[in-house]
């Protein structure tokens, strides 16, 4: 009688562990993660509002590359264009409300703050400087000089 009294709830705890495994459903697949660059800015949260044009540059400090997009996108700066690096470690806000996940993140904006062109990831000197100029004049850049 002791041994059925030590038996019997081993077998129960066995059947309900059993149970338990069983029912386990494998981990999901992992999905790839899509970054996405922000569609529109607000041009009151960035440095000369008034300017035609607008890049900005999301970067972070502990980013390799993110030196190397910012300083290509701060060469662009005029009268007509005003640049913006955007550092996750001092401007985490803008980082949050831009849903910006992925760094480097460069945008550049109308007059209006509507996103016309954007890069997550290296961007080559050329690629960044096509893109504006053909934004800035459409028909400028030969054709599939901006493609890439």
């Amino acid at each position: 009688m002791d041994r059925l009294i030590v038996v019997v709830p081993l077998i129960a705890v066995a059947v309900a562990v059993a149970f338990v495994v069983q029912r386990r459903r494998p981990d999901a697949p992992a999905q790839p993660v899509e970054h996405v660059a922000p569609s529109q800015l607000d041009r009151g949260d960035f440095a000369r509002p008034d300017a035609p044009w607008l890049v900005v540059t999301f970067t972070s400090a502990t980013c390799g590359t993110c030196s190397d997009v910012a300083s290509k996108a701060a060469v662009l700066g005029s009268d007509s264009v005003s640049c913006v690096d955007v550092e996750y470690g001092r401007d985490r806000a803008l980082h949050d409300r831009y849903h910006v996940t992925a760094v480097p993140t460069l945008v550049i904006a109308d007059s209006q703050g509507v996103v016309r062109r954007s890069f997550i990831g290296p961007v080559s000197a050329t690629h960044l400087w096509a893109a504006l100029a053909e934004l800035r004049d459409p028909g400028s850049v030969p054709e599939g000089c901006g493609d890439h």
